[in-house]
């Protein structure tokens, strides 16, 4: 699985430190966030990139990660393109119910709720990466009906 994560500013710590985390659980990280941080950039930049490099790979289960300030922007932004399935998580329970039930692809999180607390944000990401999808009829028919539209 090849897991590529992207921030404006405000996330932009975060994105760093879970890198590394990710790096350290044996994952392939790209990351299409800046290099420094950038305190005038935009969040739309970021998800784009994420999204459109995820759209492109031959990784069979491409994921995103994605910071801002409320994880809202970022998810508003992903979710433009079909095939995404962006959700904004806030517990390992939410992370949980967005992979079985709605097979979310693009993890969005607050940073101002994990500044303070990294570890929450490793087991919310590790539940999220962690959880499959369920494989039954209703769900899969949700998902074909949200990218017909």
């Amino acid at each position: 699985m090849k897991i590529f994560i992207g921030s404006d500013h405000r996330g932009f710590l975060l994105k760093e430190s879970l890198e590394k985390f990710l790096i350290s659980r044996g994952y392939t990280v790209d990351d299409q966030g800046d290099e420094k941080l950038d305190p005038d950039d935009d969040f739309p930049v970021f998800a784009s990139r994420v999204v459109t490099q995820m759209l492109s790979s031959d990784d069979p289960d491409p994921r995103g990660i994605l910071f801002c300030g409320s994880g809202q922007g970022m998810a508003m932004m992903a979710n433009r393109y079909k095939g995404i399935r962006a959700a904004v998580i806030w517990n390992v329970e939410e992370a949980r119910t967005a992979r079985n039930d709605d097979d979310s692809n693009v993890l969005a999180l607050p940073a101002h709720l994990f500044d303070d607390d990294r570890q929450a944000m490793q087991d919310i990401v590790e539940a999220w990466l962690k959880t499959p999808f369920e494989y039954v009829a209703r769900r899969v028919r949700r998902i074909k009906e949200m990218d017909s539209l």
